[in-house]
């Protein structure tokens, strides 16, 4: 039987594992078709036995190595597709033979090299993709030989030159894709006329210099054009016959000349119906903006006008573009009232005005744009007040800073619990912050500084547990700090200076262990200065203008807290009383030590987290949020009755981590986590689970965190290969089959681990909670005991002691199971 087709796609089920050098024997194939699998190790050499083979394609894996330079044999290829996956070395030069080749995928890869010379005898080809590369060097000139070729997409490489003269004559070219490179060079001024059938063309992200060809508007096809970050100068010609236009990126080059007539081309697009993105941003234009900018396509969703230099005021007609959700005008010189109409644009989901020079009062219209998130106003000559109605948006970020606003803060806004920024400073506002404050529950930055607020901090600030940033200098409020902030555990900036609060510097700033600045100064704080946590740090914290505190840390150069001035009678009277009495102390201890030596036995001190991290490594939360993708369900690999278990990455994909969380709202976690410290802080066997470290930090939203990170086993708990899963498919099940001479073996790792914890550590531990689950294997099945969460150290003594001894003895372990024997609580 004849094999001509063979086809695996994760349609029906993912393959993994690497290609069998055998599919070479199968001679009569035409097709292979490995597309969107998990298939690893190499592209084997014996493909290049397929000579009748017609399509090969490998898209989408995880195959490695390098490119075959034998597929070369294949000559009756007609697609080869080898994109998505980690091939790497150099582009094999035999490729150039496959004169019946059609399209060549090598995209998404790690290729270096060269594009070889020799792909300009691939006379029939019509799409070539290699982007997302290394390939550098340059386009070679024989690229120009294909007269077939329609696609040639080799953008996010490292090619450098310029494009060779020959490619322009390329009449079949529809798409040239060539951005993030280092191609330099002029656009040939024939450009719309020498690929007459263009649709895409984007040079984006290169060194490419000059103007933009006129005759770039004969391009009629052309519905994507970007030309992005280069060092494009001069005004843009007129684009009217460009009617299919769906995106047209200039930002970021040199264009316009900031003057008068820089942006009339504009009014050459109405006729391109169907643009959805016009980015200008990041240029040279000037001048004012045209009334023909409202008869642009209503489909336009993205108009960027920022860093420009554009005047005037905003034309009415802009309310036309009824299906803009982004709208960023900021950084130009517009004038004038802000568009009363700007309510029309319903759909908008950013808009950006900042740093301008609008005046006038904020368009109360804004209220009818219900999906608004981000909305920036700064840095303009705005009055007024804040219209209560903005708390109608569903505004994340909210941006009015650096203007003349004045009144209250509206109890609106502050309600507002998608807000994650909100900046109000350098404005003229007065009045308190309302208690709704606390509605902010998503707050990660607040800034009000500058302004000429009062009153006292409101105790619900401490409701805004996500604070990061909290800028409130420079207004006149009173009073002591709230205990509430101790709830602010997040916050890495906070600038309290130039009030007039009083009263003692609160401890719990001293507990906030992500605090990287704190300001104080120019207040009336009184008292000692505390002495842990940021306030270590000289060069972190500023408490100037605050002349009522002492002590501190010695580079704060403040004056001791001690009380001075002790008369001399006073002093000596108290000499008198405290050297005789702690005399008659001193003896009676040492009369009882002498009689009662029994009483004075060193007691065993409550295990702390501080003797575990003496000699590991520390990780913070973030790290272990971080190394978990944010402890997803999808890295869950456990859980027990006091946390969950999550695998982890660390030190950048090169250590794979157990992470054990605490959940401390479960009575007994805590003494759970205090319990498996201690433990494991003893011991050391090559049976036992190794423990790298422990965290004990608090989260995002002020919660205490616990959690120990393990060496991660990769074979799972031996309650896996026990008992199956029923969630787990008959093949996965079936290859989880122990045979009896890795039972066995098992049985004597666990019978290790428990001969040296009962027999040959300091103090004897019983583990109290052994079971399947609580067996771990590494990659070589060796059994590994742990969670010691449940663990008791016993005294020599008791352990040798016979059980018909009168002592507290009771079962422990699991809820549902109880290990063999008793352990003594």
């Amino acid at each position: 039987m004849h094999v001509y087709w063979v086809d695996i796609y994760a349609d029906s089920i993912i393959s993994f594992g690497s290609i069998s050098p055998h599919i070479g024997n199968l001679s009569f194939l035409r097709k292979l078709l490995l597309r969107n699998n998990s298939f690893t190790h190499q592209i084997p050499p014996e493909l290049g036995h397929l000579r009748r083979l017609q399509i090969l394609t490998l898209y989408n894996n995880s195959i490695g190595g390098e490119i075959p330079a034998n597929i070369s044999a294949c000559s009756n290829l007609v697609v080869l597709n080898l994109a998505t996956n980690s091939l790497a070395g150099k582009i094999p030069v035999e490729l150039g033979s496959l004169s019946k080749l059609k399209h060549l995928g090598i995209s998404k890869n790690n290729l270096t090299g060269g594009l070889p010379y020799t792909f300009g005898n691939l006379s029939s080809l019509i799409e070539l993709y290699a982007s997302s590369n290394n390939i550098n060097g340059s386009i070679p000139e024989t690229l120009g030989q294909l007269t077939n070729l329609n696609t040639l997409a080799l953008g996010d490489n490292k090619l450098v030159g310029t494009i060779p003269s020959s490619i322009f004559n390329l009449s079949s070219i529809t798409l040239f894709d060539i951005p993030v490179n280092q191609v330099q060079g002029r656009l040939p001024s024939d450009l719309g006329i020498s690929f007459p059938t263009l649709q895409w063309f984007s040079v984006a992200i290169n060194l490419f210099t000059g103007s933009i060809p006129i005759s770039i508007s004969n391009a009629t096809n052309l519905f994507h054009l970007d030309l992005a970050e280069n060092k494009f100068i001069g005004r843009v010609p007129p684009l009217g016959m460009m009617h299919n236009l769906r995106l047209l990126n200039f930002q970021n080059n040199c264009l316009g000349t900031g003057e008068a007539g820089d942006l009339n081309f504009l009014s050459s697009l109405p006729n391109a119906t169907n643009l959805n993105s016009l980015s200008l941003n990041s240029n040279n234009f000037g001048g004012v903006l045209p009334e023909s900018i409202g008869n642009l396509s209503t489909n336009l969703g993205m108009l960027l006008l920022n860093y420009n230099k554009i005047g005037g005021s905003i034309p009415t007609e802009m309310a036309n573009l009824v299906n803009l959700q982004a709208l960023d005008m900021s950084d130009n010189h517009f004038i004038g009232n802000i568009l009363a109409d700007i309510g029309k644009l319903q759909k908008l989901q950013i808009l950006t005005l900042s740093s301008n020079k609008f005046f006038g009062k904020i368009p109360l219209s804004l209220k009818n744009l219900t999906l608004l998130e981000y909305l920036y106003l700064d840095v303009n000559n705005l009055h007024g007040n804040i219209p209560p109605s903005l708390g109608k948006c569903p505004l994340v970020h909210l941006a009015l800073d650096g203007n003349n606003l004045s009144g209250t803060i509206p109890k609106q806004v502050l309600s507002l619990s998608s807000l994650l920024n909100l900046y109000l400073h350098d404005n003229h506002l007065v009045g308190s912050i309302q208690l709704e404050i606390g509605n902010l529950i998503n707050l990660e930055q607040l800034d009000v500084s500058r302004n000429m607020l009062s009153g006292k901090i409101p105790s619900t600030l401490g409701s805004c547990v996500k604070l990061t940033l909290l800028y409130i200098q420079n207004n006149n409020f009173v009073g002591t700090l709230p205990s509430s902030l101790s709830y602010l555990r997040g916050i890495e900036e906070l600038d309290l200076s130039h009030n007039n609060f009083s009263g003692k510097i609160p401890d719990y700033l001293g507990g906030f262990v992500f605090l990287q600045k704190l300001d104080l100064s120019f207040n009336d704080f009184e008292g000692a200065v505390p002495e842990i946590g940021i306030f270590k740090n000289a060069m972190a914290i500023s408490i100037r203008g605050n002349n009522k505190l002492c002590g501190g840390i010695p580079k704060l150069h403040l004056h001791s807290c001690n009380t001075k001035g002790f008369k001399g009678k006073r002093f000596t009277l108290i000499l008198k009383i405290i050297i005789p009495t702690s005399l008659g102390l001193l003896g009676l201890v040492m009369v009882l030590c002498l009689r009662y030596p029994c009483c004075f036995r060193k007691t065993t001190k409550v295990p702390s987290l501080r003797l575990l991290r003496k000699s590991y490594v520390k990780l913070s939360y973030q790290s272990l949020l971080k190394a978990t993708d944010g402890f997803s369900p999808a890295n869950m690999i456990g859980m027990g009755s006091f946390g969950s278990v999550y695998k982890g990455i660390l030190d950048h994909g090169e250590k794979v981590v157990a992470v054990k969380v605490l959940s401390l709202q479960f009575r007994g976690a805590s003494k759970s986590f205090v319990a498996e410290c201690e433990a494991l802080r003893r011991i050391r066997h090559r049976n036992l689970v190794k423990v790298f470290t422990a965290c004990s930090s608090v989260d995002y939203n002020g919660n205490d965190f616990k959690a120990l990170i393990y060496e991660f086993m990769v074979n799972g708990s031996l309650e896996d290969w026990l008992h199956a899963n029923e969630n787990e498919d008959e093949v996965h099940v079936e290859s989880r089959n122990l045979n009896l001479l890795q039972r066995l073996n098992i049985a004597v790792d666990v019978a290790s681990a428990l001969d040296y914890l009962h027999h040959h550590c300091l103090e004897p531990i019983v583990h109290c909670d052994l079971k399947p689950s609580n067996v771990l294997l590494n990659d070589e099945m060796i059994g590994h005991v742990g969670d010691f969460g449940l663990a008791r150290f016993l005294p020599e003594g008791t352990y040798n002691s016979s059980t018909t001894q009168s002592s507290s003895i009771g079962l422990r372990g699991s809820v549902g199971y109880a290990a063999p024997g008793k352990c003594i609580s």
